[in-house]
């Protein structure tokens, strides 16, 4: 704790105020440094400000380096001098007048030119300094008055309060820029923005007092009293009901003092509010207190201490020293301005602050930013190699299954259209269909199985036809296993996806003069795919299956004339011909790790039970493209083989409650931490993180509501008067 101040009337009560403030230290065990104690003063200095007899002013160190600043050379020095001067803005009226040359500086694309303007800006501003402007400290219950104007390059407002000598005195001067939307506003929007922006401003001087707001706005009290009001005036009006106030309209030649403020408003934010927490911290920072002593002791020459704040020189720059605990602080704000990257984050940071690791710190904020966990994309190399399926040298043992569609509608409404491929001979099946559902999957089937018996495999996507309960009944009760590859990863059944790659462009082109014509066709594209060599067998699929070549024109004849050689050899060709394409199949996988899948890709990470984690987002349809890329958080229940894992949502948040994924589609959610530790950590985070959000969401329902609310006790106030209007005259409504 430090710096408190006790205020009094009197001496007596001085005294009083002194020993109820003692005791309760004493009684909390707090310790006071008595050198460093002032009492029963009658002025005394506190944050730059020297404070006196009901009045407060810059105080002599603040002034002294005003005055004794050069005159810039560079932007830089420009904003340090408008940073030093506008911290005592509020004690010189017509501040964004004078400053004005200066802040234009600051504009984009300003060419720096120091000339007359600048001078006489810069020159004035010390002079107002030296001058020792004071203002009137606020006194409770004392008349306030609050003068506002505007215009649609500004607005501002005077706050001031009544003295003892019965005349009015400044407490606060307040002027800001309009923005280019606020610019767009008539004029009564304009004077009742600035109405709303200089309460907002002396809030807490203004709730729970009576004061006057003076206006040159005529039209202020009549949009007040509107029936029908816009609901940003609404808005307005909701906030008003917070103050005791009474309109005052003064013409416009009476506020000349105010209508300055609004027409010359200042450009920038001049002062930066942490620079006073920063120097509370520093002097509680070893490492800060460590460098002063090596600064006075002149072991050091790359940093400077300026009003009791260290300072780094960079670039002939001073930028804060920030101390360990304001750390993490100063990189979050910095990010969360616009979620930037860990390079050029770095790089904003580094123009105003300097403190050992900034590189690590920043990415320890931005790897556990929960915006930037669930909407950034993963960089690098995919992870999880290629973890084929393991082959077995038997046709009909395994068969991949999808649908492909929707295709255009044909006159027997076929829409779609099923397709099995057995994954040894990679012979095809393709079956039009109705529709996706799991009636058309086992009709077709309970068909292949008249013919060819059961598979003792089937693997498929997630898709509904094949996750219904009629489905898992099917495969239950023929004996058969079913694998579903893991959402989002459509080459655990890339046999399928390679065959539909290749069926919508034949078909496309095959039915080009009536699209709905396709299924026509279907059996001759089958029978085409099953007679063409498989790049990864080096047979047709057909010859794979049956152990003959398929008969086609060309080739009856020459089957005639062999057909007894190939009845005898059949058998025994027939298991070398499995033997070999086995073999071949084997090879093409090998070959395809490392040639194209796995030196693109890295191993994946290992996850472990009770790790938290955002999972990827696998399917954008429209108006989802700017939708968070991940959901999150989930928590990591199952480790399965070959990368894969099952995940369990926390809290509430879009995605599905529980879900099998992959590594590839996986972030972790708490960088360097596992298992409870983790979990701890995140669900702590994430919960503070959606508790705001969710704060902010009812603050706006609120709002609306209250907003509704005094639209309808409006509308209610004047159907009362009108009413009261008419019964006085004798009319009824």
């Amino acid at each position: 704790m430090d710096d408190i101040i006790i205020p009094s009337s009197d001496e007596l009560d001085g005294l009083n105020r002194l020993t109820r403030v003692l005791k309760t230290a004493s009684e909390y065990g707090l310790e006071l440094n008595l050198k460093k104690c002032n009492f029963l003063k009658s002025k005394i200095e506190f944050l730059g400000h020297i404070i006196e007899r009901g009045t407060i002013k810059p105080s002599l160190d603040k002034t002294k380096a005003v005055q004794n600043f050069p005159e810039p050379k560079n932007v830089k020095q420009v904003q340090s001098f408008l940073g030093l001067s506008g911290y005592f803005r509020k004690f010189i009226q017509n501040y964004s007048i004078i400053a004005k040359p200066l802040s234009d500086l600051l504009r984009d694309n300003a060419v720096f030119h120091f000339g007359p303007e600048q001078q006489l800006a810069f020159q004035t501003l010390r002079q107002k300094l030296s001058e020792n402007p004071v203002l009137h400290i606020f006194k409770q219950g004392a008349k306030l008055e609050l003068h506002t104007d505007a215009s649609k390059f500004g607005y501002g407002a005077i706050l001031l309060q009544q003295s003892d000598d019965n005349k009015l005195h400044p407490v606060h001067y307040f002027s800001k820029k309009t923005t280019p939307q606020e610019e767009k506003y008539s004029s009564y929007e304009l004077e009742v923005l600035a109405v709303i922006e200089s309460l907002k401003k002396f809030r807490n001087y203004l709730v729970g007092n009576k004061f006057k707001i003076v206006t040159d706005c005529s039209a202020f009290q009549k949009t007040m009293s509107k029936k029908q009001l816009t609901p940003k005036i609404a808005r307005w009006a909701l906030f008003l009901e917070d103050f005791n106030y009474e309109i005052i309209h003064r013409p416009g030649k009476q506020m000349g003092h105010v209508d300055c403020l609004s027409r010359y408003p200042v450009m920038t934010i001049t002062y930066d509010e942490v620079t006073t927490k920063l120097a509370n911290c520093q002097r509680n920072d070893e490492y800060i207190n460590s460098l002063k002593t090596l600064l006075e002791n002149k072991q050091i020459n790359d940093f400077v201490v300026k009003n009791d704040v260290l300072y780094k020189i960079e670039n002939d720059n001073d930028v804060l020293v920030v101390p360990q605990q304001m750390q993490t602080e100063i990189v979050k704000n910095i990010h969360s301005k616009g979620h930037l990257g860990i390079n050029k984050t770095e790089s904003m940071v580094k123009q105003s602050f300097y403190f050992p690791n900034v590189r690590k710190c920043v990415e320890n904020v931005i790897n556990n930013c929960i915006e930037c966990i669930l909407v950034n994309k993963k960089r690098g190399k995919g992870e999880g190699l290629l973890n084929p399926i393991p082959k077995e040298n038997i046709p009909l043992s395994t068969y991949h299954i999808d649908f492909l569609g929707p295709l255009p509608s044909t006159n027997k409404n076929y829409n779609h259209i099923l397709s099995i491929i057995d994954a040894f001979t990679k012979f095809v099946w393709l079956y039009p269909v109705k529709s996706t559902s799991s009636r058309d999957a086992l009709d077709k089937l309970k068909q292949q199985e008249i013919t060819f018996g059961n598979p003792h495999r089937i693997i498929t996507d997630k898709g509904t036809a094949f996750t219904s309960k009629e489905f898992r009944e099917y495969w239950e009760n023929e004996n058969i296993q079913h694998l579903s590859i893991t959402t989002g990863i459509p080459r655990g059944n890339g046999q399928i996806e390679r065959i539909h790659s290749s069926l919508i462009p034949i078909l496309s082109k095959l039915s080009i003069d009536d699209a709905s014509k396709w299924y026509k066709f279907v059996p001759a594209v089958q029978r085409t795919l099953n007679s063409t060599i498989s790049r990864s067998t080096r047979m047709t699929p057909f010859q794979l299956l049956t152990g003959v070549k398929m008969r086609t024109k060309q080739d009856l004849e020459i089957l005639k004339l062999l057909e007894e050689e190939i009845v005898e050899t059949f058998t025994e060709n027939r298991e070398k011909i499995r033997e070999e394409a086995k073999r071949n199949i084997l090879k093409m996988q090998e070959e395809e790790n490392c040639r194209n899948f796995n030196k693109k890709r890295k191993k994946a990470y290992q996850y472990e039970i009770g790790d938290i984690v955002a999972i990827q987002r696998t399917q954008f349809g429209t108006g989802l493209k700017l939708r968070p890329k991940f959901f999150g958080p989930y928590e990591v229940i199952k480790v399965k083989p070959k990368d894969r894992y099952d995940v369990r949502k926390i809290g509430l948040h879009e995605g599905p409650n529980t879900t099998s994924t992959a590594a590839d589609h996986m972030k972790i959610f708490s960088s360097g931490l596992h298992g409870s530790t983790a979990a701890d950590s995140v669900r702590s985070e994430w919960l503070l993180w959606h508790a705001a959000k969710s704060n902010a969401v009812f603050a706006r329902r609120r709002i609306e509501l209250k907003m509704k609310q005094k639209l309808l006790d409006i509308g209610a106030e004047l159907e009362r008067k009108k009413n009261a209007r008419g019964a006085r005259a004798g009319v009824t409504f």
